[in-house]
Formats: structure tokens, C-alpha cells, sequence
């Protein structure tokens, strides 16, 4: 038979695993995301990068009631912000706020596919959230983290 304590310690360890999980994946996710927003025809570089989030700008444009600054405003930081986040999560830097803004990155990616009526898009993203949703509740088990929160 388990004593208490013990039984306790295995499922802190279950949890500290689960959201180590949670975080690898998350942060390695919006990592990439933020990277591909750099490539071209398998060439990475920030011309591409421009070129690219201007096409995305210019799509949600045509294709809803988003203005284009606001749209070109968004799509220039977007994958900065994803990059940025990206590394955050993974090697754990105040990963409860990166965790955070990366769930609102990823909000407002779906408003925009909302608005121009993206619904598969929209479905993938919400899978996201609800990821990062789930990281959210198990973060005070982030036992690996180089600057906690």
C-alpha cells in the first residue's frame, strides 16, 4: 500500500511531465510558425518575410472588412511574435506570460480567419488555445524553466 505522501510525489511528477509535454510541443509549434513566416521557395530571409506577410495582408484585406493597415500592421509582427514566444515556451522564460500572449497570438490569428471565413483554419487554431488552455493549468508544475514566473 502507497502512503499519502508518496502517492502525492507520483502525481506531481505525472503533472510536471505532462506540462513539460505541453510546453515542448507548444513552444516548438509557435516557434516554427513564427520561422515559416521567413521562407520563400526554401530560401529564409526578411525580404520573404515581407513579402509574404504582405500577401497575407493584403488576402485578409480583399477578403473581409479588416482595413489593410490594420491588417499589414499585424502581419509584419506576426512572426516576430511567434519566434519570440516560440523560444520563451521551449527553454522557459516566464513561460506562464509567454504561454498567455501566445494564446492571445493565436485568438487573433482565428479572428482573422473568422472574418474571412476560414473555418478549417479557425478549427486548428482553436486546438491551439485550448493546448495552451491546458499548459495554463498545469504551469505551477513547470519544475525546468530558466526564469519562472
Amino acid at each position: 500500500m502507497i502512503d499519502a505522501s508518496r502517492a502525492q510525489a507520483v502525481i506531481r511528477g505525472e503533472f510536471t511531465a505532462a506540462f513539460l509535454l505541453l510546453r515542448l510541443f507548444l513552444g516548438l509549434r509557435t516557434l516554427f510558425a513564427g520561422i515559416e513566416k521567413f521562407e520563400l521557395k526554401g530560401i529564409y530571409s526578411f525580404g520573404n518575410y515581407y513579402e509574404n506577410m504582405g500577401r497575407m495582408a493584403q488576402g485578409i484585406t480583399s477578403a473581409s472588412f479588416i482595413p489593410l493597415w490594420m491588417s499589414r500592421s499585424f502581419a509584419h509582427s506576426l512572426g516576430y511574435a511567434l519566434v519570440i514566444l516560440g523560444a520563451a515556451i521551449l527553454v522557459g522564460i516566464r513561460t506562464r506570460t509567454a504561454l498567455f500572449l501566445a494564446g492571445l497570438v493565436y485568438v487573433s490569428l482565428s479572428f482573422g480567419l473568422m472574418a474571412v471565413q476560414e473555418s478549417e483554419g479557425v478549427a486548428w487554431l482553436a486546438i491551439h488555445v485550448g493546448l495552451i488552455a491546458g499548459a495554463l493549468v498545469l504551469s505551477r508544475h513547470n519544475r525546468f524553466a530558466l526564469w519562472a514566473d
